[in-house]
């Protein structure tokens, strides 16, 4: 089968929703690549013994196919297929990683977040350039300067695992006035470079 970028791209989609396996292959194809790419990078050596990137790779195949069906999604393009699928790869990993750390904090209540910084210099970049990387770097670390005590409790106890509730608790702040903090946060975290759903 062969789809033309437009109408036929649109064909395959919906063929793919009403569970066409020959679509739903198809689709696949086109973000498979990319998305066991960004896993790699994002899962990282903390997270690959509790995932791998096949299991990501169809997670996101199936919360896609879910998408489709249900009509939850606006794709009209291949491009926007592929976005939206390495979109899907970020948030999921990132809800492991808290999962992990909240775990963690579970087994061992005694142990002791580790430092900011280097949460925030840890946490994977968009760039895979030396050069860029480095100014990922420095990004991250102006940012650090510049946030309030409470903005570093924040970041520190979601990094731990904890949900926003368990903060806003912690912090004295009621969870709608949190939510409005966290939203602001991530979009400096977003300037940085850094990947805002790790938040």
């Amino acid at each position: 089968m062969e789809f033309e970028k437009t109408d036929g791209f649109a064909e395959l989609l919906r063929q793919a929703a009403q569970g066409e396996s020959a679509a739903q292959e198809l689709i696949c194809q086109k973000y498979e690549r990319q998305v066991r790419i960004v896993a790699r990078v994002l899962l990282g050596p903390q997270l690959r013994p509790h995932l791998d990137t096949t299991d990501v790779l169809q997670s996101v195949h199936r919360s896609l196919l879910v998408g489709l069906r249900e009509q939850k999604f606006d794709i009209t393009s291949p491009e926007k297929l592929v976005a939206l699928a390495c979109t899907m790869v970020r948030r999921k990993v990132a809800r492991k990683w808290r999962s992990h750390r909240r775990q963690e904090r579970w087994n061992n209540p005694s142990s002791r977040s580790e430092d900011l910084f280097n949460t925030l210099s840890a946490i994977p970049s968009h760039e895979q350039d030396p050069s860029k990387i480095a100014q990922y770097k420095d990004s991250v670390e102006d940012l650090y300067k510049n946030l309030s005590q409470m903005e570093r409790t924040m970041l520190e106890r979601r990094l731990d695992g904890f949900t926003t509730g368990e903060v806003a608790a912690e912090l004295g702040i009621h969870p709608v006035a949190i939510r409005v903090r966290w939203s602001r946060l991530r979009q400096r975290l977003e300037n940085a470079g850094v990947y805002a759903d790790w938040v």
